[in-house]
């Protein structure tokens, strides 16, 4: 796993080698073990690399063809190299290395931009042509590996992370009102915009072209897969789909397992990961596995359940993996803010230090993990969520029904409170039209509750997945760590979004199952948690995981903040939302902040999400120094 980075001065001005030192020493973390920088007049390519496969200089970066044509900056792990490699080697090719670099390489030098699409793996990547002058960019079908850039009349700028653009000192550090506003709305992204004005996300699945050559100049965008979750014209049975399941996990997860250093799991407690593990350990002796628990000695209700260590124990002793385990307490949270924002470089979906000091132990004793996430995207894993997708009367009532449910933090009404200071600015806003144009390219047919079923899991495959993927890069990276994510291998994805509805919920009437002409509320009904979710991984998965972790009721990755923000951590809030000097009081109204907080502290109403969501804006709001148009400025010294 590295970092990428580069950029072309359309002026022609030839390329500043220290500017690009600098950009790639910016994203150090990604790659410790070596970096590359490349320079042909006004083009700047740079590398840093974790060296995971092909531990040799044969496979540095930049890698540069052997007829000098071509130039590959690239980040990821291709699982299918091998099989590729083969291809191309009964075409010509010969290579000097045993990586996956060198495969991606030649792969695009012999197809193409068709090559993207046979690539089975995670993986961002700058390719540059000299003879033609075209840059071409890519991200992975499902987002995993981020690629941000940045472009003005002068210059192209991109990086694995936006700390490498930043690096050009003479970009504005803007604050993008509008992206702050769809952050609030969500507690995620769902367009590329980040909250600095001018960076953007290459959006997933998507590969994008510059043509010097042109004149133009203009990054071209073209969108080469996404997710499609339908109901298939000729259903298998379940036992057969099951069957499959089960061969298509294995592999999988053994593909992911190619390596030329140590390879780990996180073993959470749950199904996932579990699996995961069970499968792993079988080709891995001594296997290393890492859970992280919480202190629950303040929590209380829900949040008792939190602490999942006994579980993982109890599934590494069966699997006889090598365990290590640490234990987070509120003091913790709020020792790894600065440097959790600084590797986030802005907030994304949920509350993500839990796992920043996992993958901080994690990587004490390897340099690539194994994660569960995706099974619950791909196989319906959220049963309570999905009853707005299955008692809507079209699509635009789907939308209302749903956008609603997806606004996280705050409602409508206390949204334009919250942003009084700024909210001429926002207001043109459409959030619903944001929500909308998720499904711009998946508005199938929509006859019966599995079609809107489909619609949900679509939808949580575009957003809510991939903000997880993005924080989960981040915070992996940051400690040098590769994270591979098995349920993201192509087939096996492939084979979920053809899974019927029925076999990956236990009892569809559990979803359907509330009558919206029932007297009284619903709302306990709409948000119960169950087991219901995940029938077809649950019975696939019966031969590796013990029977009460295979039926548990469904449980996120969590600490106990709605706790520990009213007691432990009660002054580390207070200090950092409530004093006059407050950053983020620039963009929000101080009575609602106040408000906010205080109807937690006193036990009124659970706000542990918007609380949360401002601290890591104020975090943020510090260390990236905003320039804006209003009170001078957001500078903090």
């Amino acid at each position: 796993m590295c970092g990428i980075t580069g950029f072309i001065n359309f002026n022609g001005e030839v390329a500043d080698l220290e500017l690009l030192r600098s950009m790639t020493n910016a994203i150090a973390h990604r790659g410790p073990d070596a970096e590359g920088q490349w320079i042909d007049r006004n083009v700047a390519i740079g590398h840093r690399r974790l060296s995971i496969i092909d531990l040799s200089q044969a496979a540095a970066q930049p890698m540069i063809s052997e007829n000098y044509r071509y130039v590959l900056s690239y980040n990821g792990a291709l699982y299918n190299f091998r099989e590729l490699r083969s291809e191309l080697e009964k075409e010509g090719f010969w290579f000097r290395s045993n990586s996956d670099t060198e495969v991606v390489l030649n792969a695009l030098i012999a197809w193409g931009e068709e090559a993207i699409s046979r690539f089975n793996g995670m993986f961002a990547f700058a390719f540059w042509d000299r003879k033609q002058q075209t840059l071409l960019l890519a991200r992975d079908r499902y987002g995993i590996k981020p690629l941000y850039y940045y472009q003005d009349a002068s210059r192209f700028v991109f990086g694995s992370e936006q700390k490498a653009i930043l690096q050009n000192s003479d970009i504005p550090r803007v604050l993008n009102k509008p992206a702050l506003l769809e952050y609030f709305t969500f507690q995620n992204f769902f367009t590329d915009q980040t909250l600095i004005s001018g960076i953007q996300l290459l959006p997933p699945g998507h590969f994008a072209r510059i043509d010097i050559l042109s004149g133009s100049k203009q990054l071209q965008s073209t969108c080469y897969w996404d997710f499609e979750f339908r109901e298939p014209e000729e259903a298998a049975s379940e036992p057969e789909y099951c069957e499959e399941l089960v061969r298509l996990f294995a592999q999988a997860v053994n593909r992911q397992l190619v390596s030329d250093v140590e390879i780990g799991s996180y073993l959470s407690g749950g199904m996932d990961s579990g699996s995961i593990t069970a499968v792993a350990s079988q080709s891995l002796a001594n296997l290393k596995t890492f859970t992280c628990g919480f202190d629950l000695s303040s929590a209380s209700g829900i949040e008792l359940a939190y602490d999942e260590r006994a579980k993982a124990e109890a599934m590494s002793a069966h699997f006889m993996t090598e365990h290590y385990e640490m234990v987070l307490k509120a003091g913790d949270m709020e020792r790894a803010f600065p440097a959790l924002m600084y590797h986030l470089e802005e907030p994304r979906v949920g509350q993500s230090y839990p796992n920043y000091y996992a993958a901080q132990l994690a990587s004490k004793f390897v340099k690539v993990v194994i994660s569960g996430a995706g099974g619950d995207e791909l196989f319906a894993g959220y049963p309570w969520r999905y009853y707005r997708a299955a008692v809507c009367n079209d699509f635009e009532h789907y939308v209302d029904q749903y956008f609603e449910f997806w606004q996280r933090l705050v409602s409508k009404d206390e949204l334009q409170q919250l942003f009084a200071p700024i909210w001429q600015d926002v207001k043109h806003v459409d959030t619903r039209e944001i929500f909308k144009n998720v499904f711009l390219t998946h508005q199938n047919q929509l006859e019966k509750p599995e079609d809107y079923i489909n619609h949900s899991l679509y939808f949580e495959a575009k957003t809510h997945l991939h903000g997880l993927l993005v924080m989960e890069d981040k915070l992996s990276m940051a400690h040098g760590l590769e994270t591979r994510l098995p349920f993201l291998d192509n087939d096996l994805v492939d084979f979920a979004m053809r899974c019927p509805v029925r076999c990956k919920l236990m009892n569809l009437q559990n979803v359907i199952r509330v009558n919206e002409n029932e007297p009284g509320s619903k709302s306990g009904k709409y948000f119960e948690r169950t087991n219901d979710g995940k029938r077809i991984l649950r019975d696939a998965m019966k031969e590796y995981v013990p029977d009460d972790i295979l039926n548990a009721v469904k449980q996120g990755f969590s600490a106990p903040d709605g706790s520990w923000f009213k007691g432990q951590s009660i002054d580390y809030v207070q200090h950092n939302l409530l004093q006059p000097d407050t950053a983020i009081i620039k963009v929000f109204e101080s009575e609602s902040v106040h408000s906010l907080v205080k109807s937690h502290v006193e036990g009124i109403e659970n706000r542990r999400l918007p609380i949360w969501s401002l601290l890591c804006l104020e975090e943020n709001f510090k260390q990236v120094r905003y320039l804006t148009e209003f009170s001078g400025d957001i500078t903090i010294d």
